[in-house]
């Protein structure tokens, strides 16, 4: 089902592996010249800012086409034509995107995953215009109008697991929060069937990746298990996600959608699964040695005791951020010192030592990133001369003692 075959991406898995040991001085570098030898992929890949570039210049590229075929082609035509139109241009950017991952090796390029994502878009909007004659998403009250978020989540859940683009999950997991709001008005049923589907893509996750526990589809599985269990408790939590999720979270009011009063019971059963589920989801993350499950435990965690207040109604004030930061640099601190103190700073398989060199090119990478989107916070800004303030004039044999300076 993958479009790249099983040896050429554990081949650069094993390829990356021992870049990031030989950088942190676990191989010499005879040994890393050996190895390097034997983990030669014909996959094609560049650095993350190359290939955000490709990506932005190739989905911008593939939208200007698609607009200029409408207006050239078909200027004054109904909505339902450039539906169909649109429709067809999603399958002509994955049939682009196929070719480009299988003839060209293209791996995580930018140019196939534009084409892969622009693919998805067409489609979805394209079935808008061509099935509900344009008309935004949720305004429609019939449950055909499904469809849409239906087939992005379905495609979407193809890519990732085609390309192995770990975005497109959580855009699936996305269009399924749609869904909901299609079939019930209902805000607490709206809360459940999102919570159910998320459930079963669970158990469906947790399943696969037993088969792939230490090969190279076990980062892809972990990443969407994480996903799910956020996922879950943000679908539980009634602090955090707001009422009516998908009209809420986008701005769209649905047509005749109301916010639901709360029953008692599932108001206070949603609060008790947000303190039960973060232990959960810590104690499956330490189990398996995840560290995305395990940040999604964590954060969670960290969700509840911010929640909770509201959720009982007590008051807040000013310094419950104060107090939680001391809470969560206790417990760092704590949890560092108490693994340092292990033999060989070592407890059940975890260190509090920094192993591999991922946590600081990701740091590298997001300062430059940081660096570009805020220049005016690190260059200061030219300094401006005072109207007042007039050189020369200065007389001679006084060194310019007449002057202003």
């Amino acid at each position: 089902m993958r479009i790249y075959s099983a040896a050429s991406e554990e081949t650069l898995r094993a390829s990356k592996l021992l870049a990031d040991w030989a950088g942190e001085g676990f191989l010499t570098q005879e040994q890393y010249q050996r190895l390097k030898r034997e983990t030669v992929s014909e996959l094609r890949t560049t650095n993350i800012f190359l290939r955000l570039i490709l990506f932005l210049f190739t989905l911008i590229s593939v939208c200007a086409a698609a607009a200029l075929f409408l207006t050239v082609f078909v200027p004054h035509s109904w909505e339902q034509t450039n539906g169909i139109f649109l429709v067809i241009f999603a399958a002509v950017s994955y049939a682009a995107a196929e070719l480009a991952a299988s003839r060209g090796r293209l791996y995580r390029y930018g140019i196939e995953e534009a084409l892969a994502v622009g693919s998805v878009g067409f489609l979805c909007v394209g079935m808008e215009f061509a099935l509900f004659s344009g008309h935004p998403l949720l305004t429609a009250s019939d449950a055909a109008h499904s469809l849409v978020p239906a087939a992005g989540a379905v495609f979407s859940l193809w890519i990732w697991r085609r390309f192995g683009l770990w975005y497109a999950f959580p855009a699936a997991m996305i269009f399924t929060i749609f869904l909901s709001g299609y079939w019930t008005q209902s805000d607490a049923a709206q809360r459940a069937i999102i919570a159910v589907f998320f459930v079963v893509g669970l158990i469906c996750v947790a399943a696969l990746r037993t088969r792939h526990r230490f090969d190279y589809l076990d980062d892809t599985y972990s990443l969407a298990e994480a996903f799910l269990w956020l996922g879950i408790y943000l679908a539980i939590n009634l602090k955090l996600s707001p009422s009516n999720l998908p009209a809420g979270w986008w701005g769209w009011g649905g047509s005749g959608v109301a916010v639901s009063e709360y029953t008692r019971w599932f108001y206070w059963t949603t609060w008790v699964l947000i303190w039960v589920l973060p232990p959960v989801v810590l104690v499956r993350g330490i189990r398996l040695k995840d560290r995305f499950v395990i940040a999604a435990g964590a954060i969670a965690a960290v969700l509840t005791l911010v929640s909770n207040k509201p959720y009982l109604g007590w008051p807040r004030h000013t310094w419950d951020p104060m107090l939680l930061g001391i809470l969560l640099t206790g417990v760092a601190w704590f949890l560092r010192r108490w693994l340092g103190r292990g033999p060989g700073g070592i407890r059940a398989g975890f260190t509090a030592a920094r192993l591999s060199g991922k946590d600081k090119q990701w740091m590298g990478a997001s300062s430059a990133v940081l660096g570009l989107v805020t220049p005016q916070s690190i260059t200061p800004s030219p300094q401006t001369t005072s109207p007042e303030v007039r050189f020369g004039g200065g007389a001679s044999g006084g060194g310019g003692a007449g002057g202003d300076y």
